[in-house]
């Protein structure tokens, strides 16, 4: 009896065989998440392999060239330091791409772990946890963001150094304030999926709750955790960029989306090029992003 109990619930805990078979499904039933991820498999191929053909390097400074307009040699100009735009927005798209999945795995394992813990157990645990939850929702991000990055950077930087320093700051301060809805997710399927005969039938023969927890609960639940993945690294590269613009990321030797953006801030009227592309990589990026993210959602 024990052995029928058992293979029941491990037949019965990996409903979800071939999650990326039907991902694929979802998204090529999805009009706008197949537009998505054709812009992004675009942005990310461009990042990656572009770099390797356009040898232009981004920070040789040319005052003869400064606020060059768009031409052959410089498709997308340059910049009020003879700077190659286009060599600094590749280089730039690394940079923010990079935060935004380091921020969203934060973002990811926090809500996660949470979720799963408040879920799981219930009672007490659940109202503490959700209470600190609803601590973190209602602090003003923008704000605190900006307070945390003033009072620590130096310290970082002086330990990892200006780039590395600034890079960990950033990724840890946008996790910490983004998991609040990742967790209310995961506790809401955590709460339903715990009620279930097979999570009851292995209970019985003695399985712990960590086994319970990573075996048969989790894999259950992880097309909602993509779904919130996809999301999250969205929302990260937009606050990232917000932190750029406002001089607040990433030192200004290195470029990022959001620091090209705030560089072109006083040439919006002679220049409007410096604006127009970095703006453009953000706005297309995270719409893809989102339009997958949505296709998942409706089709889930």
């Amino acid at each position: 009896m024990d052995l029928i109990t058992t293979n029941t619930v491990e037949n019965q805990a990996i409903k979800p065989t071939n999650f990326w078979g039907n991902t694929w499904k979802r998204v090529k039933r999805d009009r706008n998440a197949l537009l998505g991820m054709i812009m992004l498999f675009i942005i990310i191929s461009s990042i990656v392999f572009l770099p390797l053909v356009y040898t232009t390097p981004g920070d040789k400074i040319d005052f003869t060239i400064s606020t060059m307009p768009p031409s052959w040699q410089h498709p997308f100009g340059t910049n009020d330091l003879g700077q190659d735009q286009l060599a600094r927005l590749l280089q730039g798209g690394r940079v923010s791409l990079t935060v935004g999945i380091s921020a969203m795995v934060v973002a990811i394992f926090l809500g996660t772990l949470v979720g799963a813990i408040a879920g799981f157990y219930g009672g007490v645990i659940d109202g503490v946890l959700m209470r600190i939850t609803d601590i973190f929702l209602s602090l003003p991000q923008l704000p605190l963001l900006l307070l945390i990055i003033y009072l620590f950077r130096d310290s970082l930087k002086n330990i990892f150094g200006a780039e590395l320093g600034i890079f960990i700051l950033i990724v840890v301060i946008i996790g910490v304030l983004n998991w609040m809805s990742v967790a209310r997710l995961v506790r809401a399927s955590f709460l339903k999926l715990r009620e279930m005969e097979f999570i009851s039938a292995a209970k019985a023969i003695g399985a712990n709750p960590l086994h319970i927890i990573w075996v048969h609960l989790l894999p259950n639940i992880f097309n909602i955790i993509i779904v919130a993945a996809t999301l999250s690294v969205g929302n990260a590269i937009l606050t990232e960029s917000t932190l750029s613009f406002l001089g607040l990321g990433f030192p200004p030797d290195i470029p990022t989306w959001g620091r090209m953006l705030f560089e072109a801030k006083d040439y919006i009227a002679s220049a409007p090029y410096m604006a127009l592309f970095p703006g453009l990589a953000i706005f297309l990026t995270v719409l893809s992003i989102n339009y997958i993210g949505d296709g998942l959602t409706s089709n889930s």
